[in-house]
């Protein structure tokens, strides 16, 4: 698991990713606008929608503000015109970046992003600079009390998964991007419940930051991510867990 991964994880059972539901909602609501606006308002047939609404449901938004934002995206209510802009760059140590936005005003949020990179000793880069050193992969993680590692690894392996391994309390698995419904709708159907699923960005190699350079890595991830118009932030970064750990208060 990459060291952007396990902040992750850190930050999700530490409840600190959800601790303003608020902002939470406005983030997915985008989400599933864009979504239905993009591949329509069918579910079934528009896999990132599908993915939006599970993750609206998992943050326990009521179903009418799904559907709500779902009839935005097809027209069938008046509404904000978002668009998806993404951004690379570097953070501190020279950290590869990836930052995904859905904005209705792009120099507004380009003018901010740009704020919050420069003061934590990052910068924004040109389109390109470091996209080439992630790959779009599919992950999977469930909880190894909650699941037989015999049974997690045969069933995603017969999927086609490209690797299962035991990380800390949970099993992780890779998927190909393409691949991924599939490895995920095998698990569910032998009632393997992920305890988080989702397309993500996998970085091809990591850069080691320790002391002053870990903190300032810390504190920008989390205005980038707590900024509105940010949807996902990828990176390179490898951090002692002690060091996530005591960052993630």
């Amino acid at each position: 698991m990459s060291g952007h991964s396990k902040w992750a994880t850190i930050r999700r059972k530490k409840g600190k990713a959800d601790a303003q539901r608020g902002r939470v909602f406005t983030k997915l609501i985008k989400e599933l606008t864009v979504a239905a606006r993009d591949g329509g308002g069918d579910p079934e047939g528009n896999p990132r929608l599908r993915s939006a609404i599970q993750t609206a449901k998992e943050n326990n938004m009521p179903q009418a503000n799904i559907d709500k934002a779902i009839k935005r995206g097809t027209g069938e209510l008046p509404g904000v015109s978002y668009e998806s802009v993404s951004y690379e760059g570097y953070g501190p140590g020279g950290v590869a970046m990836l930052i995904e936005t859905l904005t209705d005003n792009r120099n507004r949020t380009v003018a901010e992003i740009r704020h919050i990179m420069t003061r934590h000793g990052g910068n924004i880069g040109e389109v390109g600079c470091v996209g080439w050193m992630f790959d779009k992969r599919g992950m999977i993680t469930v909880d190894k009390e909650k699941a037989d590692e015999e049974m997690v690894f045969n069933v995603a392996v017969e999927a086609e998964a490209m690797d299962v391994k035991l990380e800390g309390d949970s099993f992780e698995i890779l998927t190909e991007f393409e691949d991924f419904d599939k490895v995920k709708k095998a698990l569910e159907e032998k009632d393997i419940a992920p305890d988080q699923a989702e397309i993500t960005m996998i970085p091809q190699t990591n850069v080691k930051l320790e002391g002053k350079e870990a903190e300032q890595m810390l504190k920008l991830m989390d205005d980038l991510e707590g900024h509105d118009d940010v949807q996902k932030v990828y990176a390179n970064f490898d951090i002692a867990v002690e060091i996530m750990e005591k960052m993630t208060v």
